[in-house]
């Protein structure tokens, strides 16, 4: 509860910051805020749960809490000079990514669904404005529309499919849920639909074919760091969210949903990866091949193991780091050429070879090499369903891998082995940080995975 509340008030001050004009101190306030919330966190740890009526505070909501701010705080360190380039009134920026931060550390920390749907909510509606918050830009205006109907539509789906759990479980407790699951000789039809709609409320939440329409249009036409955001620490507090209601409220029922589930994978892995492979514009890639990390994500749902939520965290650890990478380096060029197609990246290693480098690590991450957090993250999930008999959606999901080989590779020959133009590409001190870091991160658990694999 401190993390929220230490996240609220910091997005407060910032927003009157704004007020007075004190530009300067937004991005000192913020990170200074976010550390303190990031020390709540430490504190809390390997402590008793706590219980904050329709929340709780355990390993597992520390532990993706702590990766939802470590990346925030990153994604606020690329904001020099780029929220200054598209608005005066930068403070509606900060304030707005905090709240859905906000909105977040809930969705992580829930243990009553109607806590779920309010984190979803203050997290959804902060990104339907940050998406379209460039006005007179009428891609960033399209995607804020498309997001904003496609997760009323979603929402729509959650609701009424929590409508008819709690009309057969006559709670919204997930506790309750679950007993009422084991002790009942005889589970309630309408159970049945409401755990489908919600699969499906929360598949259209984390993109998930074939829920996943929005997911290229919005990355494309929002603003570079809003889609870094929604990429990346969005993505894992969805999964989170998604993972302590099926691993946990709705385990007994596993047999039941495993199949659609299934499913879901298998078109997911499919449609991200291949459409992924036909991409010009190196954004749109990141955005494509973001639908296909969904379904390896969901690999930990398909086998319930007790390590699934440290198998998550690892994962998504991984894909947070490297694609703030990936989409750090996606400014830079952009502010540079003006474009994000591939043909921009011709010669990256010549006129900036510490950027190359960073980005040639979070690709190698990102397609899943050994020394690398991908790797260990893929490796994971596929040895959990390995452990039973999907021994057919392993390969499947393999050979879907490699088709992801082409497209990150495709990134670093460009880089590497094309020649491009002759201008350098200057790297701000702070870029440089996030970048370092991220990419220490990344190699980190690539070689030492133990560091977080245990942590829930």
């Amino acid at each position: 509860m401190n993390i929220i509340i230490t996240i609220s008030i910091t997005a407060f001050i910032v927003l009157y910051a704004g007020l007075f004009k004190a530009n300067k101190a937004l991005l000192p306030l913020t990170v200074v805020g976010l550390l303190t919330a990031l020390g709540f966190t430490f504190c809390a740890w390997n402590g008793n749960a706590v219980h904050f009526g329709m929340m709780q505070t355990d390993n597992f909501a520390l532990a993706f809490s702590g990766i939802c701010i470590i990346g925030t705080l990153l994604i606020f360190l690329l904001t020099q000079n780029y929220f200054h380039s598209k608005s005066d009134n930068i403070a509606e920026y900060y304030t707005l990514i905090l709240f859905a931060l906000a909105g977040m550390i809930m969705m992580v920390s829930y243990k009553n669904m109607a806590m779920l749907f309010v984190g979803l909510e203050i997290m959804s509606v902060s990104l339907y404005i940050l998406a379209g918050i460039r006005k007179k830009d009428f891609a960033s205006n399209e995607a804020s529309l498309k997001y904003f109907l496609m997760g009323a539509f979603s929402t729509g789906f959650l609701l009424f499919g929590i409508t008819l759990i709690y009309g057969a479980s006559g709670s919204f407790d997930l506790d309750k849920i679950q007993a009422y699951l084991v002790n009942s000789q005889t589970v309630s039809p309408i159970f049945y639909p409401g755990v489908i709609l919600m699969m499906i409320g929360l598949c259209f939440k984390v993109g998930a074919a074939p829920f996943h329409f929005w997911t290229p249009d919005v990355y494309e036409g929002a603003p570079s760091l809003i889609t870094t955001f929604m990429s990346t620490v969005v993505k894992t507090a969805g999964f989170a969210a998604f993972l302590r209601l099926f691993a946990g409220a709705f385990a007994p029922l596993h047999d039941f949903w495993v199949a659609p589930l299934m499913v879901i994978v298998c078109l997911t892995l499919f449609i991200g990866n291949v459409t992924a492979l036909f991409q010009k514009n190196f954004k749109r890639m990141l955005a494509y091949s973001s639908i296909s990390h969904v379904g390896y994500l969901l690999f930990s749902l398909i086998v319930l193991t007790k390590n699934s939520g440290n198998n998550v965290l690892v994962y998504a650890a991984a894909y947070t780091f490297a694609s703030i990478i990936a989409f750090a380096v996606l400014i830079l060029v952009k502010q540079k050429t003006g474009s994000d197609s591939f043909e921009n990246f011709n010669g990256l290693a010549k006129r900036n070879p510490l950027v190359a480098l960073c980005l040639t690590v979070a690709m190698l991450s990102l397609a899943g090499i050994p020394l690398t957090a991908g790797f260990i993250g893929k490796y994971l999930m596929f040895l959990n369903v390995m452990t039973e008999y999907k021994t057919l959606l392993v390969a499947f999901a393999i050979l879907n891998a490699l088709v992801g080989f082409y497209y990150y590779f495709r990134v670093i020959v460009a880089m590497w082995f094309k020649d491009g133009a002759e201008t350098e590409l200057s790297t701000p001190a702070q870029y440089k940080v996030v970048l370092l870091v991220s990419v220490a991160i990344t190699l980190v658990l690539g070689i030492y995975p133990a560091i977080i694999l245990n942590l829930i």
